[in-house]
């Protein structure tokens, strides 16, 4: 009987990938490229530049497959983090390139219509959803409210929120899981 998990299996490939192999870096992309394709599109929010950023992640994991280390954390949790990071940057870059493309507008009727343009109803919407999650984060304990707004309003992932608050990494962790389900839990309630 084999013991071997998929998490064997993954941290074998990375293995493979770290000293240049490329079909172990082929069956890592066939095995995995779905979900995290899925989380870039969950990030980013476009199909394109979300296969812009799991083409960019599967460099990087190329790149970098030796600095992976199994006892700090699974496979696809590390491969989830540099696909999280690489959104994030193409996030920033797109806006950053927004920024200097801010031209005055003459004349309003010359724009083009956005047929994804927000109405009255999706703004409403929108209102009762900020509204709900307010009150939702109103319930959290002051420390966990406050970990959560760090790390979602200025984007600090778990070790810079540890180093931040001078907390050990292991209850920062818990917290935010623990915060996280009870926000999911409440806002299921305002659906």
């Amino acid at each position: 009987m084999s013991t071997n998990t998929p998490d064997d299996e993954l941290m074998s490939l990375l293995d493979r990938v770290a000293v240049g192999d490329e079909a172990a870096l082929k069956h890592l992309y066939d095995q995995t490229a779905s979900r995290l394709y899925g989380l870039a599109l969950r990030i980013v929010g476009n199909k394109e530049w979300a296969e812009d950023v799991l083409q960019d992640s599967f460099l990087s994991i190329w790149r970098s497959a030796g600095a992976y280390r199994d006892s700090l954390s699974p496979p696809l949790a590390w491969m989830g983090m540099v696909v999280r990071s690489r959104a994030l940057d193409f996030l920033r870059r797109r806006r950053s390139e927004r920024l200097h493309v801010n031209a005055p507008i003459d004349d309003m009727d010359a724009l083009p219509e956005n047929h994804d343009a927000r109405g009255p109803m999706q703004w409403v919407e929108a209102s009762e959803q900020a509204t709900a999650l307010h009150q939702c984060l109103e319930r959290l304990e002051h420390a966990q409210r406050q970990m959560v707004s760090l790390a979602y309003l200025r984007d600090l992932s778990h070790s810079e929120l540890a180093k931040y608050l001078k907390l050990p990494l292991g209850t920062v962790k818990t917290w935010m899981r623990r915060s996280l389900e009870q926000l999911r839990k409440c806002m299921a309630r305002h659906v």
